[in-house]
């Protein structure tokens, strides 16, 4: 069994992010448990990072995490950047030093957006951070998700056949990374 978290950066709870994440993922074998990882966490900082200290929403994220074995980091774009809750929970995550729980797992970044180049700038700046994590993530196919209101239908779904063609091969490419990586 292969454990797949999606961390989504919309903390919206009718995300069209994390409607794609969950379609990308619904094309993952059927033998892979693919969960929501919540990141409504408390903000990061070094002084409550102490035995005794240590916010339980930290210690739960960090344990859920701690049991995942690839993540789909799935964001909108905020600012040219990704939103500050997932900032905050990669931040969590990689502390306190030498015990991040991203260390060597694969990757996959979805940047999804209503305008036309598809949240590109926090595909960008997510890359840069998980490089810096030791995570290997997906080149190719470059997942820049456009005009995302163009493409689920009104109950929220993806169904023309170009974009679910385009998500298979997402996925697959991340099934490779991930078996590559065992």
């Amino acid at each position: 069994m292969t454990n797949v978290g999606i961390i989504v950066g919309s903390l919206r709870e009718d995300s069209f992010t994390k409607k794609i994440a969950k379609s990308v993922a619904s094309f993952l074998p059927s033998d892979y448990n693919v969960s929501i990882i919540d990141i409504n966490l408390d903000l990061y900082n070094e002084d409550l990072d102490q035995p005794g200290k240590v916010p339980a929403s930290w210690e739960t994220f960090r344990a859920q995490m701690n049991d995942v074995d690839a993540v789909i980091f799935a964001t909108p774009e905020y600012n040219r950047s990704i939103p500050g809750g997932l900032k905050n929970a990669i931040d969590v995550g990689s502390r306190p030093m030498g015990s991040s729980i991203w260390d060597k797992k694969p990757a996959l970044i979805l940047s999804v957006s209503p305008g036309a180049i598809g949240g590109f700038g926090a595909n960008m700046a997510l890359r840069q951070s998980l490089v810096f994590l030791n995570m290997p993530v997906v080149q190719q196919p470059e997942a820049y998700i456009g005009g995302v209101t163009n493409i689920l239908d009104a109950n929220g779904e993806v169904t023309e056949q170009r974009e679910l063609d385009y998500f298979k091969s997402i996925a697959d490419t991340f099934v490779d990374l991930i078996n590559k990586n065992k």
